[in-house]
């Protein structure tokens, strides 16, 4: 084991905002026994202060599902995958064909681009401060975008993107990670946290064998695979859990910790 790549919400992060003490102190050990960290997350780089201010992590996060590599130390972007408007104008397109009702934002490296309909009131209070307005409107010319987002209110993910997910093939990456909302999350074509989680390793020397992920949501599954020990959280999406043969203890039971745990008292008696 020379790294860890983990997920942040419902892996480590728990829906209040917090990570456990036990989690914590379980990658601390790690990272003192020479172990590499990296945070690989659907998240973007502007919503990463729990690991800062709860892990006191200020290295590498790949962020927006693999689209961003992001440098908590200097607050930088290393490099990204970026999406043209044209790419993101013919999936809107495709999506209101098969689900009129669909509303759609996107995130960019300048920030995130809401359109009318996205938000229900009262929620993402971190968002509300942004002027809904059509994302040709606001997406400057040349812009790229990382992450492209449709969300419905009636359904489930998994339905939500059974219904579009043959007409967007092959135009870009679909997937999701919001465990209570019809919500799905689009990139550029072949980037998924896996292949950007591959070439940061590969950067550091490391094989795919001396990996250890953790994830739980549909967006986790490629990592999971790639991964020589990819975990799935037992409080996981099915397709997570299915995608490994390795499981991680629920969330609730810190099961991130209690792997890493063992883990470690393996290399401690090596």
């Amino acid at each position: 084991m020379r790294l860890i790549a983990s997920d942040i919400d419902g892996t480590i992060l728990g829906h209040d905002g917090t990570i456990s003490p036990r989690t914590v102190a379980a990658f601390a050990a790690a990272a003192r026994a020479g172990v590499e960290i990296v945070f690989v997350t659907g998240r973007p780089p502007r919503w990463l202060e729990p690991l800062r201010r709860q892990m006191g992590h200020t290295g590498t996060v790949i962020c927006s599902n693999g689209a961003v590599v992001y440098d908590l130390a200097t607050d930088t972007v290393v490099s990204s995958h970026l999406l043209p408007w044209e790419t993101v104008a013919s999936a809107r397109k495709i999506i209101l064909s098969r689900v009129p009702e669909a509303r759609f934002a996107a995130e960019s490296l300048d920030g995130f681009h809401l359109e009318p309909g996205f938000l229900e009131p009262g929620t993402a209070p971190a968002l509300q401060g942004i002027e809904p307005a059509p994302l040709e409107d606001t997406v400057k010319d040349g812009t790229g975008m990382v992450k492209f987002l449709a969300v419905v209110r009636a359904g489930t993910a998994d339905e939500f993107l059974a219904a579009v997910r043959d007409d967007l093939d092959g135009l870009l990456s679909v997937t999701h990670s919001a465990p209570n909302m019809a919500l799905l999350e689009m990139g550029p074509r072949g980037v998924n946290k896996a292949v950007t989680l591959a070439e940061y390793a590969a950067s550091r020397g490391i094989d795919a064998a001396d990996v250890v992920a953790f994830g739980d949501m549909p967006n986790d599954i490629e990592m999971l695979r790639w991964a020589g020990s990819g975990y799935a959280m037992a409080s996981g999406h099915a397709s997570a859990i299915s995608a490994t043969d390795l499981q991680a203890p629920h969330f609730d039971d810190d099961g991130v910790a209690q792997v890493i745990e063992t883990l470690l008292a393996g290399l401690n008696h090596a």
